[in-house]
């Protein structure tokens, strides 16, 4: 969440309506799921809109609400499963397809986006602004098959808030951060329901690892609202904090039944003394009643301010503008810093690096996400082309304050700000470095039809063991790949083809010291063949039981996800057990356990009417292990097993 791009205060609350009931009659269940979405009560209301769509001809509002639900709790994943019904409505408009290109971009499927995002154009005859995401997601396909070797470490610092912008100071480090539940005498931010943001301090090790975060001194942190980030000069003695205006004259605004107001940023420079007490003064060119000034940094001979501002005589909408500092230690008027590193779009968090390197963000330029970081070298409005740095550092979230701490011919390190998928809250503080890799370790492997043998081409994910993608791309014709791995890790990678179900496989460098080569074959199983049955491994049941397990979901998952890339697709899913028991409770068991299993696929987006759950009991045994034959366990467990029969595609 980009707290600091725009500020919104919620000061009012809901508004008495007139009128008095006449009536004493219970709401309905979409009556109850519209007012918790429109209380942003997103959780519960997906509960309540996941039952009403779970029929043969769902309402489109119903569907639409429910994927946005999604969407707003950041399950990226499911808001795809739901998107992916709403485009396939039969009244769904054009922009439904803008949202599902958003989200697969956010699930890093950036091929899948452009195809959305390009039949939206189409329709509604796009514009600059979607040429440039198409832009993005054809950029993105080439580096996330060619990753840098940035590493990033999420910091334990991050709470399930947002902690942002790590700027180091004489040791520690400074940062913005949300306080874990409201401060005595503070107000909330009403958007979110959290405390203002406050200046933070953490102690820093020589790896950049951070640890015992501490709010900052009260000297720093003396505004009512948001305060933060901060910026130092080379002493630490002078800090650049932004800071949101406090006063009652910003702008209202009405949205339904709510009342913003809306507050501009300004800029503080802190001074200390020899004492060690902080005074502070307005930068000279806040004008809060016309447009916001923050996010400070000062280059390294002291004598250029830069900033992002709102103000007029830009390129869009915040761009990066400079001061200089005057023979009289003032600041000089505001230039804009020019057209080749600002757009049409906004410019935020500048940070200066060696050789007179800035680093900013962007989402002007064709990037992965939201903001993406951008690096350029120059001076006040002379730059160099900017240019993306690519991924990891860049991701389908909002990635910002890159800061670089450690630079020499091996390679670099710093601090990156992201709210990607993966992290502990809303935005959080990673830590990077970058350097040569001692050894290499590649990963090997090929995509194959399991029935054919014969190799296909595919697309391939390699993600870590949070199930965060590392890398993703296409098999080629040969049906081959390559990816290098990090020591110590584990992976999962995941081959996946239209028409095919998919198929991953766990791989590990944990205890690997020398460079190595491993492989992996990947088998995935055609789906296009009606009458054809294949079994989904590892299902497995408590004793007696037809509830789904954490393990039986992960792959029940991989079959959602089969579905949903081919809609046309319908399936009987059978449940199997062995031998032992009578028939006739085996038959109600299976076929309890089958049902569950469609009820969770129906819970993940898929609809019921494509799918039959049936249940064989021992009825269909693949080896000989009848009633009163004896037989390992192993033998009975093949027999407990769950299948997928093609009825048609």
């Amino acid at each position: 969440m980009r707290y600091q791009l725009r500020q919104f205060f919620v000061f009012g609350v809901l508004l008495c309506l007139g009128g008095t009931a006449i009536s004493q009659e219970q709401p309905s269940l979409r009556d109850r799921a519209d007012e918790l979405y429109r209380r942003y009560e997103y959780a519960n209301a997906a509960k309540l809109y996941t039952k009403l769509v779970d029929t043969r001809k769902p309402r489109l509002e119903d569907l639409e609400r429910l994927a946005d639900s999604y969407w707003q709790m950041n399950d990226y994943e499911s808001a795809e499963n739901w998107y992916a019904r709403v485009v396939g409505h039969d009244e769904s408009p054009a922009g439904n397809r803008l949202a599902y290109g958003e989200v697969l971009k956010a699930n890093g499927k950036y091929a899948e986006a452009k195809a959305q995002l390009a039949a939206f154009a189409e329709e509604t005859g796009g514009d600059s602004a979607i040429a440039l995401q198409i832009a993005g997601c054809d950029s993105a396909l080439v580096w996330m098959a060619n990753p840098t070797v940035h590493k990033l470490r999420n910091e334990g610092i991050n709470t399930s808030l947002s902690e942002f912008s790590a700027f180091p100071i004489n040791g520690k480090v400074y940062y913005a951060g949300e306080p874990d539940g409201a401060m005595q005498g503070m107000d909330t931010y009403g958007w979110t329901g959290n405390s203002f943001l406050r200046v933070y301090t953490a102690d820093r090790a020589g790896n950049n690892g951070l640890s015992n975060p501490v709010i900052a001194t009260d000297a720093l942190n003396n505004g009512a609202y948001h305060v933060g980030p901060v910026a130092a000069d080379a002493t630490g003695n002078t800090l650049f904090v932004t800071r949101t205006y406090v006063g009652k004259d910003g702008e209202r605004t009405r949205d339904g039944r709510r009342k913003y107001r809306t507050n501009k940023l300004e800029l503080f420079i802190y001074t200390k003394d020899g004492d060690g007490d902080w005074s502070s003064e307005s930068f000279v060119h806040n004008n809060v009643q016309e447009y916001s000034v923050g996010h400070a940094a000062l280059s390294a001979d002291g004598s250029t301010l830069y900033y992002a501002s709102d103000m007029p005589g830009g390129q869009g909408g915040t761009d990066i503008w400079y001061s200089e500092r005057q023979a009289d230690g003032s600041w000089g008027e505001p230039v804009n810093a020019g057209a080749t590193i600002n757009s049409v779009g906004d410019e935020l968090f500048p940070n200066m690096g060696e050789g007179n390197t800035l680093y900013y963000s962007s989402d002007g330029f064709a990037g992965m996400g939201g903001l993406d970081v951008f690096e350029t070298t120059g001076s006040k409005a002379q730059w160099t082309v900017p240019q993306n740095l690519r991924y990891p550092v860049n991701s389908s979230g909002d990635d910002f304050a890159y800061l670089v701490t450690f630079e020499n011919e091996e390679g670099i390190a710093g601090y990156l700000s992201s709210n990607r998928k993966g992290g502990h809250g809303n935005d959080d503080i990673y830590s990077f470095s970058f350097e040569k890799p001692r050894i290499v370790i590649l990963l090997r492997g090929t995509t194959s039809d399991k029935q054919t043998g014969d190799r296909i081409e595919g697309t391939v994910t390699l993600f870590d063991g949070k199930r965060e993608i590392v890398a993703k791309k296409s098999s080629g014709v040969a049906g081959a790949f390559e990816f290098v791995l990090d020591r110590n890790q584990t992976y999962t990678v995941l081959g996946q083809k239209q028409g095919y179900h998919a198929d991953s496989a766990k791989v590990s460098t944990m205890g690997i010291t020398n460079s190595d080569t491993l492989e992996v074959a990947l088998l995935l199983e055609p789906i296009f063949q009606v009458g054809q049955t294949f079994e989904l491994e590892n299902i497995y049941y408590d004793f007696d039981k037809h509830n789904i397990r954490p393990d039986a979901a992960e792959i029940l998952d991989e079959l959602v996800r089969t579905m949903r890339d081919n809609p046309t697709l319908k399936i009987e899913l059978s449940s199997h057990t062995d031998s032992r028991g009578s028939n006739a409770y085996n038959e109600a068991l299976s076929q309890r356990r089958a049902q569950s299993a469609v009820d969770y696929l129906v819970s993940r987006g898929i609809a019921r009417d494509r799918m039959v759950a049936k249940g064989y009991g021992e009825n269909r045994l693949v080896n000989r292990c009848a009633d009163g034959v004896p037989c390992s366990r192993e033998e009975h467990q093949a027999n407990r097993r769950t299948e997928v029969t093609v009825l048609s595609y």
